[in-house]
């Protein structure tokens, strides 16, 4: 069952839209076994039997291993399996919709496949009164058969959706640091490092709107004599491939390094009311204000295409452009305040 808020999940009767939720029968068979060899290793095995309506019997497997200290403060977890996903264009890509270029299937969509197998790596350190720190690291690879990606490159006025049938890769390593209790300050923050490529005539490309690496962190402070908490928290996304609309385009064909930030102050009345302020987006972190190109004539009426469908320069469109939000890569919507109030019943 899966409803949203695009025309795929709605239809047309007696002149007026109707809500059609999409419903699928998923009938399946899901077979575990835990198998606890000892008290410090341990493993799952796991295999999934789908019947799709369209695409037949499927079927998935999985495999994962746990391996726990002695003091049970180290855990290492190595895990492999294979899956499977039927996609949806209209209503996992929104920018299907949202855009003036034309939409292109150039053949009926397989299901994707996948195989992927991660290592996760966690230490816990004990620093006394109640203080802890909790370290993880991991690495993952992700392989893929018929991956659907959309084409924003190949030609400036379409998306072009096909299964790709060269190999797909996403690849990275992830760390995370969690502290609790330190001096009322508590902390968590990670790092993500991502490749997402795809190998055509035997070279690796990058695939468009996929930073290369990401960031995520959290800290709360408590002013106990106050009764305030302090919490601060952000993002860093690094640089990005952006789809251009042609050779004219003169906006920058890579993002920056972007980060967003916010910060929020706390009190507590003790009766289960709290009010709350803060700042949203610290940095005043905004894309170009050309980001959304021609965002002035969204359906194209003041555009001019050749016999061949492409855009012709113009006075009044000398960079040939069409209207086109998929280059933007960071939120609209700059530094800002906020102030609330919120009740809590215990």
């Amino acid at each position: 069952w899966y409803d949203d808020n695009p025309p795929a999940t709605s239809a047309m009767q007696q002149n007026q839209w109707l809500n059609m939720p999409a419903i699928t029968a998923l009938p399946g068979l899901f077979v575990q076994d835990d198998i606890r060899i000892n008290k410090q290793h341990r493993l799952l095995l796991g295999l999934r039997l789908d019947r799709h309506p369209l695409h037949g019997a499927v079927s998935s497997v999985r495999a994962n291993y746990k391996w726990t200290s002695t003091h049970e403060k180290t855990v290492l977890r190595i895990g492999a399996g294979n899956g499977f996903r039927v996609a949806n264009v209209f209503t996992e890509d929104h920018a299907a919709l949202t855009g003036a270029r034309t939409l292109q299937f150039e053949e009926t969509l397989k299901p994707e496949r996948s195989w992927n197998v991660q290592a996760n790596l966690q230490q816990k350190l004990n620093l006394g009164n109640d203080h802890a720190l909790m370290l993880e690291a991991g690495l993952f690879y992700t392989y893929f058969n018929n991956r659907i990606l959309p084409d924003y490159l190949t030609d400036p006025n379409k998306i072009i959706y096909r299964n790709i049938r060269q190999a797909a890769v996403s690849r990275g390593a992830n760390l995370n640091i969690t502290a609790t209790g330190i001096r009322r300050l508590s902390l968590n923050a990670g790092i993500t490092l991502l490749d997402v490529s795809v190998s055509k005539n035997g070279n690796r490309e990058r695939v468009p709107l996929t930073e290369q690496y990401s960031a995520t962190w959290m800290m709360s402070y408590h002013l106990h004599r106050l009764n305030l908490h302090i919490d601060y928290n952000g993002n860093l996304t690094g640089p990005m491939i952006l789809p251009l609309l042609g050779p004219l385009d003169d906006r920058p064909g890579r993002s920056p390094a972007w980060s967003n930030q916010s910060i929020q102050l706390r009190y507590g009345f003790g009766i289960g009311f709290e009010c709350f302020g803060g700042i949203k987006n610290l940095l005043n972190s905004l894309p170009p204000a050309n980001s959304i190109a021609r965002a002035h004539d969204p359906f194209d009426k003041l555009v001019q295409f050749d016999g061949n469908g492409q855009v012709v320069a113009t006075p009044e469109n000398p960079r040939a452009l069409t209207f086109d939000p998929t280059y933007a890569y960071a939120p609209n919507q700059g530094i800002r305040g906020f102030i609330g109030l919120r009740y809590t019943k215990k």
